[in-house]
Parts: C-alpha cells; sequence; structure tokens
C-alpha cells in the first residue's frame, strides 16, 4: 500500500510503501511437533521428485506457493499429512512420472504398491502415454545382446 504523509512538525510531505507482514507458518509433524514452515525445503523435495523430468522450476514454485496459501488460510498451521497430499495433487497434475516418485518416498511403497498406483494412474483421465511403465518398451531389433541402436546390425 503507498500513502502520502506529511511531517505534523515541519510539513514536509513524503510517501510510504506498507505490505502485510505475514506471520511464521507452522506444520504440524505426525508425532504433534511443531516445525516451521521451510519453503526451500518443501521445494527441493519437490525439485527432486521432478529430477529430469519436463517439469518447471515455476510450476515446482506454484505448487510451493499453493501449499504456503494453504497455510496462511488456516490460520498459520498445516498437518504434514496435509502438506504431502498437496504435493501429491499438484505433482499429479503436472507429470505422473514425478507422481510416482515422490509417492514412492513419501508413502513408502514397495513394488506391488507401486504397481498398484501405476494401474490407478492410468485408469485417471489425462494423456495416455505412448507406453506404460509396466510394459517393456518394443525396440525393433531389440533382442537379448542386440544393439539398440538405431541403423546399426547386431551382426
Amino acid at each position: 500500500m503507498r500513502r502520502r504523509r506529511e511531517c505534523p512538525a515541519c510539513g514536509h510531505r513524503f510517501t510510504t510503501f506498507e505490505r502485510l507482514e505475514r506471520g511464521p507458518l507452522f506444520v504440524r509433524k505426525r508425532d504433534g511437533e511443531r516445525q516451521p514452515f521451510d519453503r526451500a525445503k518443501l521445494r527441493g523435495g519437490l525439485a527432486r521428485a521432478a529430477h529430469k523430468q519436463p517439469v518447471s522450476g515455476a510450476q515446482i514454485d506454484a505448487i510451493v506457493a499453493g501449499i504456503e496459501a494453504e497455510a496462511e488460510r488456516a490460520g498459520g498451521e498445516l498437518p504434514a499429512a496435509r502438506v504431502g497430499e498437496m504435493c501429491l495433487d499438484g505433482l499429479r497434475r503436472v507429470d505422473r512420472i514425478s507422481y510416482l516418485q515422490f509417492a514412492a518416498v513419501y508413502k513408502q511403497l514397495d513394488l506391488e504398491d507401486v504397481r498398484a498406483e501405476l494401474v490407478r494412474l492410468d485408469a485417471e483421465p489425462g494423456p495416455i502415454p505412448e507406453e506404460t511403465l509396466l510394459d517393456e518398451p518394443q525396440i525393433a531389433g531389440a533382442g537379448a545382446g542386440s544393439s539398440v541402436r538405431p541403423g546399426r546390425d547386431p551382426a
């Protein structure tokens, strides 16, 4: 907010700029411990899940900003489980592979759980990948001990 003011002693006019100062945000852990919200830590976890995937920094920042805004609306504190759910929802909308990588760590998924999650993701509406993660990639001429380079004779 911009305000024009006047000094009551000398009459000099000047401008001040005011902005809302946020109160501290907290995350309530599963054991009940209250920890300060760390934007950099959250962004780092999302970036690790999206490593080498087509996810931009702006998309990650948007997910973090949404979580931060939710914490503010909730009175400055969110349960850790809600933060995790919001991360998963955001990544699911942006990139399914990043979602799966985050879910594997966050939910501590074993192999069968990952397969079940893949089946569930495949059933959701959205862009259908050319090949699913459950299938072996079909590469012409790729057999046991052969080259997968195009135009190269394995003999």
